[in-house]
């Protein structure tokens, strides 16, 4: 049998666009918490390292969609390397003040523009989509994708922290900005993959979200999702901390990683013969089920395990979403749509660090695990209630699709009869 990852990667170009956006992702796991560590090691004051970083995160929660619609609009030759010159140039100017103790109210300032970081990960996406539109091939490569998400949270910010704490405080966030540099510069030198810039359907200006039923249903999915992910960031410390063992945390987060990494790799080879809505219903109940384990874990290995399996149907339910949205948002709002997907993602996992850190303050890691609890319902009922909805998309999506293919073939069917 076909190892069906080696199969994606034969398309000419692909290697080099993947590697390229390895790289470019990279700031975005570590850009945060290196703001937090540099602020806490050069201050000494968490809730002041905490609210630039906060700054940092919803700036770009706001802009990098706009980014990517900018990208579809004139495509990311063009909009790429002046999007990373702003965010680099913001993150360094934040990084002269902090070494030269310049005011506090210049960290926000400069805080707010870093954001215009781009959504490599979005841009890569799109780039598979060109490559496998329409082929069993996009399941697999948007699996990969997931995958390589998963790895890039696990490594960033381990690789930022160290950094900062063993060079100098700036030195994580310094190396953010050299990958954005190195990654977006290499990305867009891939020219031969770059997606076409489509011209926009009529009606469509302004963003997609608000133009689109089934991307705002997929992106509040990824930000239900994403407060089960920054809860269990919270309670796992807590519950480690609560056994004396904190050094332990780094386990569960591991186990997390590890369960939402193999499931992907494992959906992305599977042929799955549900529709992709009824499929994203499934996995969202594997979601909402396995939070239930949490609240009856007494020991660290008893919470890796439970972790574990909650992070088997992570992948899956970032892999249907996106292949939701391929089959639902217009081509020439594709990297917008995906951008604001992974932009629920990032807001919901903001939302249940917070939620999940009152929770435990109130009412201990019960009370934080609730949180997990009650965001895997959520999950399941947004889905749940919007099935009509997302199954009606795909069918006009497809509809229309096919009525366009049979357009474009008409011209050639009658020059081919009026030969000879």
């Amino acid at each position: 049998m076909p190892n069906p990852y080696a199969q994606i990667f034969a398309a000419p170009g692909a290697k080099g666009f993947t590697v390229a956006g390895l790289l470019g992702r990279m700031p975005v796991a570590m850009t945060n918490i290196g703001i937090i560590t540099m602020l806490s090691i050069t201050e000494g004051n968490y809730a002041l390292a905490g609210a630039v970083a906060a700054t940092f995160t919803f700036s770009m929660a706001l802009i990098t969609p706009q980014v990517s619609r900018l990208t579809d609009r004139y495509g990311q030759r063009r909009v790429l390397p002046l999007a990373a010159g702003v965010s680099v140039a913001s993150l360094c100017l934040l990084l002269l003040c902090v070494q030269f103790g310049l005011p506090l109210w210049t960290y926000f300032l400069f805080a707010i523009p870093a954001g215009c970081m781009p959504s490599m990960s979005a841009m890569a996406r799109a780039r598979w989509t060109e490559l496998y539109r329409e082929s069993p091939q996009l399941h697999t490569a948007y699996s990969f994708e997931s995958v390589a998400d998963e790895l890039t949270f696990i490594s960033g910010p381990a690789l930022s922290v160290v950094l900062s704490t063993m060079a100098f405080a700036q030195a994580g966030p310094l190396a953010s900005a050299a990958f954005l540099t190195v990654g977006v510069l290499l990305f867009v030198a891939q020219r031969s993959t770059e997606p076409p810039v489509r011209p926009l359907d009529s009606g469509s200006r302004g963003t997609i979200l608000l133009r689109s039923g089934p991307l705002v249903v997929l992106a509040l999915t990824l930000l239900a999702g994403g407060i089960i992910v920054g809860a269990v960031d919270v309670v796992a410390v807590a519950f480690a901390e609560s056994l004396g063992v904190p050094s332990a945390t780094g386990i569960v987060l591991s186990s997390y990683a590890l369960g939402s990494a193999i499931s992907g790799l494992v959906f992305g080879a599977l042929n799955l013969p549900w529709k992709p809505h009824r499929a994203l219903l499934a996995a969202t109940v594997g979601t909402g089920l396995t939070t239930l384990p949490f609240l009856v874990v007494s020991n660290i290995w008893a919470l890796s395990v439970a972790v574990f399996f909650a992070g088997v149907f992570f992948a899956p339910t970032m892999i249907l979403v996106m292949t939701l949205i391929e089959k639902t948002v217009p081509a020439s709002s594709l990297t917008e749509g995906m951008t604001w997907a992974l932009t629920g993602l990032t807001i919901g996992t903001a939302v249940g660090t917070f939620t999940a850190g009152i929770a435990v303050e109130q009412a201990g890691t019960l009370g934080g695990f609730t949180v997990t609890v009650a965001a895997g319902a959520l999950t399941v009922s947004i889905v749940a209630v919007s099935m009509r909805m997302l199954g009606r998309a795909t069918r006009n999506a497809q509809v229309e699709r096919t009525e366009a293919g049979s357009i474009a073939e008409e011209p050639a069917a009658r020059d081919d009869s009026t030969v000879g």
